[in-house]
């Protein structure tokens, strides 16, 4: 396995929720000082929407970027370039998707143009049907 990997929102989302089934996993994972890790501008703004409009939760914005700021200490963030539009536009042609599943390929081509194939996730589904990309399920 390549040890620069792609962290997928809901790997971020699961290691900040301590009732989630998936806690643990998440966390191990996040602390494994072998890989080096990254995650897209895109994931960000995906982790606090998903943070923001739960009722439950009932953090305020500012509170939520607090959390993820310790939460990416050690996670370098990836940012679209020319290039990842150019490799956006490929796999859109290539894999026609549709819907929420655009957000995914974004997130894919931003990886990809950054030299990343590998990527962590708790929903491979999505994932698995870009052939380029090595899906790891947390």
């Amino acid at each position: 396995m390549n040890n620069s990997i792609l962290v997928d929102t809901n790997v971020l989302i699961y290691a900040v929720d301590a009732d989630s089934q998936f806690n643990n996993k998440a966390v191990k994972f996040l602390s494994d000082s072998a890989l080096r890790l990254f995650t897209t501008s895109k994931n960000i703004s995906e982790f606090l929407v998903v943070l923001t409009r739960n009722a439950e939760i009932e953090l305020s914005s500012s509170e939520c970027l607090d959390i993820l700021s310790s939460l990416l200490s050690d996670i370098e963030i990836l940012y679209p370039t020319p290039m990842s539009m150019d490799v956006f536009q490929k796999l859109v042609r290539k894999y026609n998707p549709r819907g929420l599943w655009i957000h995914d390929v974004e997130i894919a081509s931003i990886g990809m143009a950054h030299g990343i194939s590998v990527i962590a996730t708790n929903n491979s589904a999505d994932f698995k049907r870009i052939a380029e990309l090595e899906v790891i399920e947390i």
